[in-house]
């Protein structure tokens, strides 16, 4: 059996990051294996309870104001044969940021299901007075001039597990990005703080500052089956694709209606006009300055993309591209069944 403490930084860091869904997907699975257990003082749960809100505004508000101002200086300053292209990138990116936010949220709620199945350790006397004993000899994580109390208390925690009698045959693990406060300080971060230095060895107890690496420790075979299966997860389409694909859509689905017009006005049922003398609307004539306007723009959308891929189409093909086209307006904002040409 191995057992994780994993730093409240560490689970706040995977929310903001949507590529460590795949880092969750690995230790959900060896849990469920029992091959993998989470030790989770109370700080923990409180910490992170505290800092979820904030992970999730900071996962898409900050970026975004960071891109709207980037643009607008590009759209001012930048070369002009290159303004374009430029723009259309960081739209594709603002468009995407939503999306930070909504996995941000996701990763919380699982990372919250991960430390309330857990078994919550809670602070003891005996944990508060090591911490306190830390303060008073300014050991680490107290060497800074700072308030570290829970970070005491986390350590401390954790070493009262490794310390226990009843752990005979356990391997553990402290993970965590707070390099400042638990590392060697001045030389490699991957090493605990000397202060740190006896409650970890090279077999029994180990110290990460990444937590793949620890998880990678137990299961490596496993992690690289998961990571792989991953990396199969499809990317959203960007605004500039959803964008163009619409306007495909448009064309074509118009062309087919422009089409469908002329056969109307074919076999009688419409008329070309020269002008509308009544002043009154009438939706079987067409002024003919209209009609050479669309005779045009039919034209255009041939050139584009070329006859063999305007029809005709059967009920089917004709229900599907309606389809799309509804769907990828409904993404961009507009109503369900929205089909103006």
């Amino acid at each position: 059996m191995h057992k994780i403490l994993v730093d409240t930084c560490v689970w706040l860091d995977i929310a903001k990051s949507p590529d460590q869904q795949a880092l969750l997907n690995v230790i959900e699975e060896l849990i469920k294996r029992k091959e993998l257990s989470l030790i989770v003082p109370r700080t923990v749960i409180d910490e992170f309870e505290r800092n979820k809100e904030r992970v999730i505004k900071e996962s898409s508000q900050s970026l975004s104001n960071i891109i709207k101002r980037v643009k607008d200086v590009v759209d001012k300053f930048g070369d002009p044969k290159k303004k374009r292209a430029t723009l259309e990138l960081l739209s594709d990116v603002d468009y995407k940021i939503p999306s930070l936010g909504e996995s941000a949220i996701v990763s919380i709620a699982r990372i919250e299901k991960l430390l309330n199945d857990a078994d919550i350790i809670e602070t003891t006397n005996d944990i508060k007075l090591l911490a306190a004993q830390r303060a008073i000899e300014k050991r680490a994580p107290f060497h800074r001039q700072k308030n570290s109390f829970n970070d005491a208390i986390i350590m401390e925690t954790y070493a009262a597990c490794v310390l226990n009698k009843n752990s005979t045959g356990v391997r553990f693990a402290f993970v965590t990005h707070n390099k400042n406060d638990f590392s060697l300080p001045n030389g490699n971060d991957r090493i605990p703080h000397p202060d740190f230095s006896s409650y970890f060895s090279k077999i029994k107890s180990q110290y990460f500052t990444k937590l793949a690496e620890a998880i990678y420790r137990i299961r490596p075979d496993l992690v690289t089956e998961i990571m792989i299966e991953d990396e199969w997860i499809e990317e959203p389409r960007s605004l500039t694709e959803i964008m163009t694909a619409e306007g495909e859509l448009l064309d074509k689905i118009w062309y087919n209606r422009h089409q469908n017009w002329l056969y109307h006005i074919k076999i009688g049922e419409h008329k070309i006009v020269e002008n509308i003398s009544s002043g009154l609307y009438n939706p079987n004539e067409t002024p003919r300055e209209i009609f050479e306007g669309a005779r045009k723009s039919a034209k255009k959308v041939e050139l584009k993309y070329g006859l063999e891929n305007l029809g005709p189409w059967d009920d089917f093909e004709w229900g599907m591209l309606n389809g799309k086209l509804s769907a990828l307006r409904w993404v961009m904002g507009s109503d369900w069944d929205f089909l103006d040409t």
